[in-house]
């Protein structure tokens, strides 16, 4: 190991740094929505469970795009908007297919 950290050795300890933040908020937020989806109960594949909000007017920002920069606070507010649906449910409802359920 190098006497002295370089810009290189600092910028991938950030990198593994904000990966790891953004996951524990990743399982934080899904686990507190429930863990698992709000219309059918799937749960076997986290990856597979997506974030929606009932009122799209009412968000201020995407929890997956850019959601997981901000605080946890900030996060807990946005997702009170959301119901916690898996991948195939959150397609039907954007399809007119099933409604999402209200907000518990």
């Amino acid at each position: 190991m190098p006497d002295k950290r370089t810009y290189a050795d600092r910028a991938e300890y950030m990198r593994i740094a904000v990966r790891k933040r953004r996951n524990k908020l990743r399982q934080m937020a899904r686990e507190y929505k429930g863990g698992k989806c709000m219309l059918c109960g799937y749960k076997r594949y986290a990856g597979a469970l997506d974030f929606h909000h009932l009122d799209a007017k009412t968000k201020e920002f995407g929890i997956s795009v850019k959601g997981l920069t901000r605080s946890w606070e900030k996060i807990k507010a946005e997702i009170e908007k959301c119901v916690l649906v898996c991948a195939n449910c959150h397609r039907e409802i954007h399809a007119g297919i099933s409604q999402p359920p209200s907000v518990s």
